[in-house]
């Protein structure tokens, strides 16, 4: 029995999720998008999962630059997701944003933490891909500031 996937959309939409900004430092220059689909894979050796989809701009950065970073966002900053979510310009994306060069990626000032990985593999899984990161740096934010959260298709905040 086939499921709908509208139907699967809406039940998987009440799985509460953080929101990252996945960047690269390309061929091209910083790369970025918007994702939720981010999880700690494992902690020997240090590994985080995100997911690509195929079409992305971005995927095909980091395929280039053999890097990334996942830059988690804090409570407030649901223009700066929807902006890396658009299809703009990427340069025109970073504009948006205050960043620097940390361990060969591009990171958010702003953000509430952000891990640097190496790719590690990258997987085909219907239409993304799943890609497997070696962590090699980490940054959190002081103090308890609250995330931006996803859920049934909408931001929130704790």
């Amino acid at each position: 029995m086939a499921v709908d996937p509208l139907a699967y959309r809406a039940a998987i939409g009440h799985f509460a999720t953080g929101v990252a900004v996945v960047t690269c430092d390309g061929p091209g220059g910083p790369s970025g998008l918007t994702t939720n689909a981010v999880s700690s894979l494992s902690l020997q050796p240090l590994l985080l999962l995100v997911c690509f989809d195929n079409t992305s701009r971005t995927l095909g950065a980091v395929r280039g630059a053999g890097r990334f970073a996942v830059n988690v966002l804090r409570a407030g900053q649901e223009e700066l997701a929807a902006v890396f979510a658009s299809k703009r310009v990427q340069a025109e994306k970073f504009e948006a944003v205050t960043h620097r060069i940390e361990h060969a990626v591009p990171v958010l000032d702003d953000a509430l933490a952000w891990i640097a990985c190496d790719v590690d593999e990258l997987h085909p899984a219907g239409d993304h891909t799943i890609g497997i990161g070696a962590v090699t740096a980490v940054w959190s934010a002081p103090g308890e500031p609250e995330p931006l959260l996803f859920y049934r298709g909408s931001f929130a905040a704790p």
